[in-house]
């Protein structure tokens, strides 16, 4: 498992060459076919915090401790944001370009400016603010893993929800993504208005 030291690495350079106000920027939902793509932008008040021993990236945790981390994380923040991009936007826009504009919005939506932006794996185009693209960004910059906890509990949340509103798809158990018992649900039942019609599984059954 990644080391807490190791998480730092990036976040501890930039501050030494001046940088303190980095927004950590990560996704949840890229793979499902149901259910919001959701971005999430998140300012730590202080990376060193005990706090935060426990924050690495959110597919490494469990879904207790995620939701144990999920209010530490919005109370050691300085700012964060939470942006939802909605099937009928996404099979518009096309997911790459989605997971782009969420994360334009996600750091938009912080109510303090951040001096650098740190994401995961893909570079944000049309922001003025300095940023980085880091490979793996959720294991090795604690922002970024800060970020992919917000972003995976608040969709997992949502899909709680909407499985009370569309019952029989399993949308608690699977989260919208792609199984066998969702396949099976979406051939008895139809395809709902938060399946993504842009996704082959989908298009195949509306063929």
């Amino acid at each position: 498992m990644t080391s807490p030291r190791s998480q730092l690495r990036i976040e501890e350079e930039l501050r030494e060459s001046g940088l303190t106000i980095i927004a950590g920027v990560d996704e949840a939902g890229r793979g499902p076919c149901a259910g919001p793509l959701v971005v999430a932008a998140i300012i730590l008040k202080d990376i060193h915090s005990q706090l935060l021993s426990r924050v690495r990236d959110s597919k490494k945790l469990s879904e207790k401790v995620r939701n144990e981390l999920f209010p530490v994380l919005k109370a050691e923040a300085l700012a964060y944001s939470i942006i939802e991009i909605w099937p009928e936007e996404l099979d518009s826009l096309g997911l790459h370009k989605s997971n782009l504009e969420g994360m334009r919005r996600a750091v938009s939506g912080l109510t303090i400016a951040p001096e650098y932006v740190l994401t995961d794996g893909y570079a944000i185009e049309g922001i003025d603010v300095p940023s980085l693209a880091v490979w793996k960004g959720d294991q090795v910059a604690l922002s970024i893993s800060a970020a992919s906890i917000l972003a995976k509990v608040h969709r997992d949340n949502i899909m709680v929800e909407l499985d009370a509103k569309y019952p029989g798809y399993g949308l608690a158990g699977h989260k919208g993504y792609i199984t066998t018992s969702h396949t099976a649900a979406l051939e008895k039942l139809g395809v709902t208005e938060i399946h993504r019609k842009s996704f082959a599984n989908i298009v195949r059954l509306l063929n």
